[in-house]
């Protein structure tokens, strides 16, 4: 694990310019995850979501200074109500395969964490796949610990329009 970028390369915040890129970088990373099926997002998704009046998220690319970007970091913030700071939730850190283990993916998290304490947040925290062995041996090589005592839920799809009507399994 390198602490820096290999000579030529940069992490910069996303432009609008850069929506390609990042569509192309995301859909990547569906890919990796198996969940391709769900990806729907569009590039006007994207813009929106990044650039629009209200930005959702932001994203830090890095790439060569001159060429295309190879690796994305896609956060927003999220609120701790308990110490009533906000913390950045990593939402997706991709980076194309043909660069990997080169120290991209290290140095986009080493960028939001130097952006973490420079901005008075207390965590950089993310979700990371139960079979992705190579990410979480890489997430336990640079310190991150597993959040004990919690699981993931979501609601979606009938079950999300049964309770946004009322209904619940019982009913």
């Amino acid at each position: 694990m390198t602490g820096t970028l290999p000579q030529g390369f940069a992490i910069r915040d996303a432009s609008p310019a850069d929506i390609p890129d990042i569509f192309r970088l995301v859909r990547g990373l569906a890919e990796y995850e198996r969940v391709l099926n769900r990806f729907v997002a569009t590039e006007a998704d994207f813009q929106a979501m990044l650039f629009g009046p209200m930005p959702l998220a932001h994203a830090v690319l890095v790439g060569p200074e001159t060429g295309p970007t190879v690796g994305i970091a896609l956060f927003y913030y999220k609120v701790f109500t308990f110490t009533a700071r906000r913390g950045i939730f990593l939402e997706d850190l991709f980076v194309d395969p043909a660069h990997r283990g080169k120290g991209m993916g290290f140095s986009l998290l080493r960028h939001l964490a130097a952006r973490a304490v420079a901005e008075g947040c207390p965590l950089v925290e993310w979700h990371v796949l139960n079979w992705n062995e190579p990410a979480i041996g890489f997430y336990e090589r640079i310190g991150a610990t597993r959040v004990a005592d919690w699981q993931v839920r979501q609601l979606a799809g009938a079950a999300l329009t049964a309770m946004a009507e009322g209904a619940t399994r019982d009913a």
